[in-house]
């Protein structure tokens, strides 16, 4: 291949020991541990409830986002109804849920709450199996809960139309794969204890570029090797209950996140800038995370406010949508499809809020008035 050199960093002689600047990451490693800290003390001081709130939000943007990142929109209301429900959580009426959402919402939460347990062949493909209930991808069968094989050609990921096909990746041939997969969890399975270990959260990041690096099934590699380090950082954390979203940070930077494992698969295997990017997305996801707690407090406060104040279903639940960020001006008339009432029902919800304060009209007016929730 390429007159005999590696293009890929599996094809290295000393493959799969990985080299990194450890001095070079201290920092980086200091500011996410750090962060960690600040935010899971935060939270212990919140009380359960609001910490079962937290998490919930956390991990429904989770199961959104690395779905997301594949290109696939899942409906926010059904995850958030799937993971609640397996949590025990009361979030009053539960949206219906298909086994497409149940089997994403089955891996990410399996990963995390039983982040202390093995990683094995057969929860990879018990994850596996769960992305792909009806054994299609799209509308292609592919083989579910088993390595992937080579019988349509090397697994490639590719971009661009037919014809002007760019291959970004290689993944190593079939029939190394169970022997590369017996060496990851051998590893993965390993403790991080003792002087010659890697540090919890290089380990974490180590797992997600290996794992992906093997891309061992036909689809669903990136949203496992999300879930891979997604246990990895729960066992840093050591804590299975997640606050924060990895997955969906890198949606944010998903393009930079593309082209660090590009380089990085076709470079050497001193994977120091990798580390240095993942720890630095985590710094961020971490930093998203205390605005999304500030959130959460937030609306704590506001029902605390107006815990008296006699509110129909309609009315609480557009008012949840405001303090969840509501995208745009609200008006009567969005009211009206959202609350599936008429624009007279609108209206006197809407007038009923405003005589008691809890809403006000925005500002500059228009052709259409719109409503705000007042300070809380």
């Amino acid at each position: 291949m390429n007159g005999g050199e590696n293009l890929y960093i599996w094809q290295s002689n000393d493959w799969p020991h990985w080299r990194y600047d450890l001095p070079a990451l201290a920092q980086a490693l200091a500011d996410v541990s750090r962060a960690q800290g600040m935010l899971l003390g935060r939270l212990a001081g919140v009380g359960l409830a609001l910490r079962d709130q937290t998490s919930l939000t956390a991990l429904t943007d989770d199961v959104l986002k690395t779905s997301e990142i594949e290109g696939e929109v899942l409906d926010a209301a059904s995850v958030r109804s799937s993971i609640a429900r397996r949590l025990g959580l009361d979030i009053g009426a539960l949206a219906p849920v298909d086994r497409h959402v149940e089997g994403v919402v089955e891996m990410v939460l399996d990963a995390t709450s039983r982040h202390s347990e093995p990683l094995t062949v057969e929860r990879l493909f018990g994850w596996h199996a769960a992305l792909f209930p009806t054994g299609y991808s799209g509308l292609s069968r592919i083989a579910v809960g088993q390595w992937r094989s080579d019988a349509a050609g090397p697994m490639q990921v590719v971009s661009g139309p037919v014809g002007r096909r760019k291959v970004h990746f290689q993944a190593p041939p079939a029939d190394a794969l169970p022997a590369e997969m017996a060496r990851f969890l051998a590893w993965a399975n390993r403790s991080t204890a003792g002087h010659r270990a890697e540090p919890a959260l290089i380990k974490a990041g180590l797992a997600h570029l290996w794992f992906v690096t093997l891309h061992p099934f036909n689809d669903g590699n990136g949203r496992i090797a999300r879930a891979v380090s997604d246990l990895f950082l729960a066992r840093a954390d050591g804590s299975g209950q997640r606050f924060y979203s990895l997955s969906a940070q890198i949606q944010r930077e998903r393009k930079d996140y593309y082209d660090i494992l590009e380089r990085t698969q076709k470079g050497t295997l001193d994977v120091t800038a990798w580390l240095a990017w993942f720890l630095g997305t985590l710094g961020r996801a971490l930093a998203s995370a205390q605005a999304t707690l500030d959130g959460v407090l937030a609306k704590a406060r506001f029902w605390q406010r107006w815990a008296g104040t006699p509110m129909n279903e309609r009315q609480i639940k557009l008012l949840n949508r405001l303090l969840d960020g509501f995208e745009g001006k609200l008006t009567s008339s969005k009211w009206a499809a959202i609350a599936k009432c008429s624009a007279d029902t609108a209206l006197r919800d809407i007038t009923q809020l405003l005589a008691v304060g809890v809403l006000r009209k925005t500002p500059g007016g228009g052709r259409s008035t719109g409503y705000e929730l007042t300070d809380y």
